[in-house]
């Protein structure tokens, strides 16, 4: 669900959405989700407290900085061209990292219970595809709607986000 709501919230930067838009976001998102709970998997059951001391402050920091970074562009005047593409280059695997990083704890946990990792992750991975491509779609329609106010409030969303994970990481 953070993938899919970063997804919207992506849809909105993007002023003319094409399939090449909606392919990298679907496909960044759902490879991380389908790749972290294999690494999960793999790191094994020993760095599982190591990392859940940590892994909400990354997830975070990592929301924060690009939902600041937005509603900071929201109040920029610039043209099309020199507008920022959520969908390509550092913000996009910044974005994947951050709504991927639980998805390694799925994977210490099926580690525990000695459950095999390959099958879930696939289908962890396509789900992630399909939602992370209508939450593009959705957040292109509210962005055309609604202009650069979808741009704050898609920053503001991030920042939320990443508050939520936070925010329950730290309540347990």
């Amino acid at each position: 669900m953070d993938a899919f709501s970063v997804s919207i919230t992506s849809g909105v930067k993007v002023k003319n959405p094409n399939f090449r838009h909606y392919f990298r976001i679907a496909f960044h998102f759902g490879l991380f989700q389908f790749l972290m709970p294999i690494a999960g998997f793999y790191s094994g059951v020993a760095f599982q407290n190591i990392i859940q001391s940590f892994d909400h402050w990354i997830a975070f920091g990592l929301l924060a900085l690009v939902g600041g970074k937005m509603i900071w562009e929201s109040t920029q005047i610039e043209d099309e061209e020199g507008a920022c593409d959520p969908t390509r280059g550092r913000t996009l695997i910044l974005l994947a990292v951050a709504t991927s990083i639980d998805a390694a704890a799925i994977g210490f946990t099926l580690a525990a219970l000695e459950i095999p990792v390959l099958f879930p992750s696939v289908v962890i991975g396509l789900i992630c595809v399909l939602f992370s491509a209508v939450g593009m779609f959705i957040g292109c329609r509210i962005g055309s709607l609604i202009g650069r106010w979808a741009e704050r409030l898609g920053g503001l969303l991030l920042i939320a986000i990443g508050a939520r994970i936070l925010v329950q990481h730290l309540s347990f």
